[in-house]
C-alpha cells in the first residue's frame, strides 16, 4: 500500500511538473509571438515612413526644377552621380555635366508629375524609386506646352544624413505595340 501511495504521489508530482512546464513554455511562446508581432509592426511602420520619405524626394526635385536654377537641381545629386537624361544622348557623370544638362532642360520650363511609382527600400541608406512620369514642357520659341511621358528610375543613397540621387535614368516612353 505504501508503495502504491508513493507511486501515486510520484505520478501526481510528475503530472504537476509537466503541467507547470507546459504552461510556462506556452506562456513563453505567447510572449515571444507578441514580441515578434510588435517587431513586425515596428518594421512595417518604419518601412512606410521611409517609403513616404523617398516618394517625397521627387517632389523636392520637381520643386528645384520650378526654380529654374540648374545648380539647385544639381544639388539634389551626389557629386559622383550618373544621369541618363530624357532629352540628351550624353551620359552625365559629374556635377558640371549635370548642371549643363539642366541649364538646357530648364529652358523648357519642365513640370513633372508621377503617373506610377514603385519604391524599393534596399537598406536604411539606399532606395530605388522607379516608374512612369509625365513632364509638361514649354517650347521656348512658340510658348506651346506639351506633355511628354517617360520612364524613370532614381537610385538614392543617404550621405551625411541627406538623401541624394546617385543614379537617375529617364527615357521617353515608347509607343505601345
Amino acid at each position: 500500500m505504501r508503495r502504491q501511495r508513493k507511486i501515486s504521489t510520484l505520478a501526481t508530482v510528475a503530472t504537476a511538473v509537466t503541467v507547470a512546464v507546459v504552461g510556462t513554455v506556452t506562456v513563453g511562446v505567447g510572449v515571444a509571438q507578441a514580441g515578434d508581432q510588435r517587431d513586425q509592426r515596428s518594421k512595417h511602420d518604419k518601412r512606410v515612413k521611409v517609403e513616404r520619405e523617398i516618394a517625397g524626394l521627387f517632389d523636392q526635385w520637381n520643386s528645384a526644377l520650378q526654380t529654374g536654377d540648374a545648380e539647385r537641381v544639381a544639388d539634389r545629386y551626389a557629386h559622383d552621380a550618373v544621369l541618363l537624361p530624357t532629352a540628351s544622348p550624353q551620359i552625365r557623370t559629374n556635377e558640371a555635366e549635370i548642371v549643363d544638362y539642366f541649364q538646357h532642360f530648364l529652358l523648357k520650363k519642365p513640370r513633372g508629375e508621377k503617373i506610377r511609382t514603385v519604391i524599393n527600400i534596399l537598406d536604411s541608406d539606399s532606395a530605388i524609386d522607379a516608374g512612369l512620369y509625365r513632364f509638361y514642357l514649354t517650347d521656348p520659341i512658340t510658348g506651346v506646352t506639351k506633355p511628354l511621358e517617360a520612364r524613370y528610375s532614381y537610385s538614392y543613397e543617404k550621405r551625411g544624413g541627406k538623401w541624394l540621387i546617385v543614379n537617375h535614368h529617364s527615357s521617353v516612353l515608347p509607343a505601345a505595340g
